[in-house]
């Protein structure tokens, strides 16, 4: 019986080799066991959301259980970030439809009071963005009598020539015989001759009046409805001026007890302007109560993003509150099945996705309130380009 030799590496090169390749399958299959490892990455409730890949690759790629394997390169290339999502408290939203409309003390339109031809005023038609000055003349409006009124008028304008004329020359002979003549007669002429130049110079002006169209405050030219020789009625709005740095938005909800529970509020999408209740009308429209409330910028002086008759979404914080996971706007997408979703990191290299419900705070943040557990680490940045993948 031959005695037992323990192993060593110098004895068999061959026999080594083997040992050593065996050691490195065991020590990359630990290795690989620990990076698809998934702690945190549950569902609300607790349950796992792993499943097995189903298939091993090195690139991009959606795996069959609908995750996806993101190398590491690749992730700082499309900048991912990721942080541990606690569940926390936060006022209740609504969202409600709305509309940028303008502020009665900060802008006005420009009508004309008669029917016209348009004439360009001393600096030209403006054009919409134009800045201009409160009493600036923007245009005139020339105005045409009918055919017959035309005529009416230029005849009376004739009669009254000839008696200024007639009154004028009575009014020399008169003064001629001062002394003679009782004063009582030459001022009853002077009267009438002043009467008659009067009447003459209004009828005259008419034949050829012209309205000018003033800016009723200072600000920007938001609509320019008006062209040289274009006939204009009375009251058609042909400009339009604000003040881009004042506007209301007006939204409607159909709960007439909502506006005693909203506080501050923003607007979808625009994440520099807040917004200001100023009260709710206290009649119905169209079935619906109207909100208004006033846009502000962030930062003082700055521009505000909104142009009037501009739909928008406003999100109201109430007096409740609810609980959930807050995270930014742009953590939520949407996949295949326009279901919102967020993608949660189980491993160095796996993305899973979890469909959540949520709810507005504010343009830039979220609340999940349904589909996520705690400590789950969750893509906020990033998670747009991670649903591309294919």
């Amino acid at each position: 019986m031959k005695p037992f030799l323990p192993f060593h590496p110098c004895r068999s090169a061959r026999g080594g080799r083997g040992v050593f390749v065996g050691l490195a399958v065991v020590l990359n299959l630990a290795m690989s066991g620990s990076v698809l490892a998934s702690p945190g990455a549950h569902g609300p409730n607790g349950e796992h959301l792993d499943a097995p890949s189903g298939g091993n690759t090195s690139g991009l790629a959606r795996l069959a259980d609908g995750s996806v394997q993101v190398p590491m390169l690749a992730q700082r290339r499309m900048a991912i970030r990721t942080v541990i999502a606690y569940e926390s408290e936060a006022n209740a939203t609504v969202e409600l439809p709305g509309h940028v409309v303008m502020d009665p003390n900060a802008g006005g339109r420009v009508q004309p009071v008669h029917g016209g031809r348009v004439v360009p005023g001393p600096a030209g038609l403006p054009v919409a963005g134009q800045a201009v000055r409160r009493g600036e003349v923007l245009a005139y409006v020339q105005h045409h009598a009918e055919p017959y009124a035309l005529a009416s008028q230029q005849s009376l304008l004739a009669e009254l020539r000839s008696n200024r004329e007639l009154a004028a020359q009575r009014v020399q002979r008169l003064q001629s015989l001062e002394g003679t003549v009782p004063r009582k007669d030459i001022e009853a002429a002077h009267a009438e001759l002043r009467s008659l130049s009067a009447r003459e110079k209004s009828i005259g002006a008419s034949l050829a009046s012209r309205e000018a169209l003033v800016a009723p405050v200072a600000g920007v030219i938001a609509r320019a409805d008006a062209v040289a020789g274009q006939i204009v009625e009375a009251r058609d709005v042909l400009f339009e001026v604000i003040d881009p740095a004042r506007v209301l938005v007006e939204a409607t909800t159909a709960d007439p007890a909502l506006p005693a529970r909203v506080g501050d509020a923003s607007l979808r999408g625009v994440s520099d302007v807040r917004l200001k209740l100023l009260g709710a009308a206290r009649s119905l429209r169209d079935g619906v109560l109207p909100l208004t409330f006033r846009a502000r910028p962030e930062k003082a002086g700055a521009a505000m993003p909104l142009a009037v008759g501009q739909p928008v979404t406003v999100v109201a914080s109430l007096s409740e509150r609810t609980k959930g996971f807050v995270l930014p706007a742009q953590a939520v997408v949407r996949n295949s099945a326009n279901e919102p979703i967020v993608w949660i990191k189980s491993g160095a290299e796996r993305y899973i996705p979890q469909p959540v419900q949520y709810r507005a705070l504010d343009a830039s943040t979220v609340v999940v309130t349904q589909g996520l557990g705690t400590d789950n680490r969750v893509v906020v940045q990033g998670a747009p380009l991670i649903a591309q993948i294919r």
